[in-house]
């Protein structure tokens, strides 16, 4: 009988598979319950893993079993209390208030919630799942200056942390087989004579002693056979190969003028990093342009951009040329895919805002994926929105979304970004 015996260690995620069948079969269940989550963590922390919590009821599933009607004869062993036609009692306990969480009741049976824990990549798949981006037409990879190290076999020479232990014994072993495979056989055969001798000589023929010192002879040429030599020896060889990545910029705009208080700053710095976090699911490389604007914009890296304390008056239309001039400059070459998103309170000078609209529309719209515009005032819209609006239903890759305050920040993200019917 052949008994094969699996020693391998048990791989850390060897309840994987279980684990994704759980969360397909519970998938309505986990995404109520991350919806939930998400409406008490900020933005700092939406790029964590989460404990959810799905109903018990929710997982229950069907049974059969038998009814309680009819007439049923039990034994109970050891009974020295009832008699035939008593009623028992129900048994006392048992009587929780339903989930642990809610009133105490005095009727029914309860059960915990259970108790899920998702990872930072399985929250976010959650999280993204009914997302997706706009016009993600462009499939062209480029960047391939960039190399990963993958095996290419085995070589003579390398580092000593790069010896394969298998495939040098291996070599060894087929070395000293072949070196010694002449004197083995040799050495059978002088066994065999000496062995027949032996039966009818004494110790000290001279026959006997002449094979007994060439027996010796050939293990002595194979002990001086090395167990490994450094010509067995081989190394695991790596190769660096190209390693296309797909490639995206991403121009975040933010009005800075005296209009934009901090709290409106705040909301829009949040949707930046919630747009550049759903970035990174889709591309490999991403380039962030940081553009900042009163009656002047600038190009500022990211510590400007969040922290920086300048302010001034408002010309909306100086930040769509910067751009403009960036895009044409450095991205013009149809490897990247762009994406803009603009904040602002919509408080602009009168007469720029028919000129913001122009702009978008001949100088940026017809070359990136998509461009969101997003206005926060708790209050109506303002001019600049009204110009924005003029463009809706003529570019499908341009939206815009109002939002008045901290709560709104992921519903109108999950708007912007809904995936679109076919």
């Amino acid at each position: 009988m052949v008994r094969i015996i699996d020693r391998r260690f048990d791989s850390k995620n060897k309840s994987t598979v279980n684990r994704q069948r759980f969360m397909r079969r519970f998938k309505h269940q986990i995404r109520e319950a991350v919806a939930d989550a998400i409406a008490g963590r900020s933005i700092k922390d939406l790029d964590n893993g989460e404990s959810v919590s799905i109903p018990a009821r929710d997982l229950s599933e069907p049974q059969f079993h038998h009814g309680r009607g009819g007439i049923w004869e039990t034994i109970f062993t050891g009974n020295d209390q009832f008699s035939t036609g008593d009623q028992i009692n129900r048994p006392s306990g048992g009587a929780g208030g339903g989930t642990g969480k809610g009133k105490a009741s005095n009727e029914g049976e309860g059960e915990d919630d259970f108790v899920f824990n998702l990872s930072r990549e399985e929250f976010l798949d959650v999280f993204f799942d009914d997302l997706a981006l706009p016009n993600l037409v462009k499939t062209q990879l480029a960047r391939v200056h960039e190399y990963k190290s993958q095996r290419a076999g085995f070589t003579n020479d390398g580092t000593p942390a790069n010896i394969n232990v298998v495939r040098s014994l291996r070599g060894a072993l087929g070395r000293r087989l072949a070196l010694g495979a002449p004197f083995h056989g040799r050495l059978r055969e002088l066994q065999r004579q000496l062995d027949e001798l032996l039966e009818t000589r004494p110790d000290d023929d001279p026959e006997v002693i002449r094979l007994k010192d060439e027996i010796g002879v050939l293990r002595a040429k194979l002990d001086a056979i090395p167990f490994i030599d450094t010509f067995d020896l081989r190394y695991n060889n790596r190769i660096k190969v190209p390693k296309p990545t797909t490639q995206a910029v991403m121009f975040c705009i933010m009005d800075v003028s005296g209009s934009m208080d901090e709290g409106k700053k705040s909301t829009a710095k949040r949707f930046f990093m919630l747009l550049y976090l759903f970035l990174t699911r889709t591309y490999e490389y991403i380039e962030v342009v940081f553009i900042r604007h009163h009656t002047v914009a600038k190009e500022v890296n990211e510590e400007d951009f969040f922290h920086s304390r300048e302010s001034g008056g408002t010309v909306v239309s100086s930040a769509i040329e910067l751009m403009k001039e960036i895009l044409h400059q450095r991205y013009a070459n149809g490897a990247w895919n762009v994406y803009g998103a603009q904040a602002s309170d919509g408080d602009n000078w009168e007469n720029d805002s028919p000129h913001c609209r122009e702009l978008l529309a001949e100088t940026i719209l017809p070359f990136v994926q998509y461009f969101a515009y997003i206005e926060i005032t708790p209050g109506e819209p303002q001019n600049l929105w009204r110009e924005y609006e003029k463009l809706i239903g003529y570019h499908a890759n341009f939206a815009m979304q109002h939002i008045e305050g901290l709560p709104d920040i992921y519903p109108v993200f999950r708007e912007l970004f809904k995936k679109k019917l076919a």
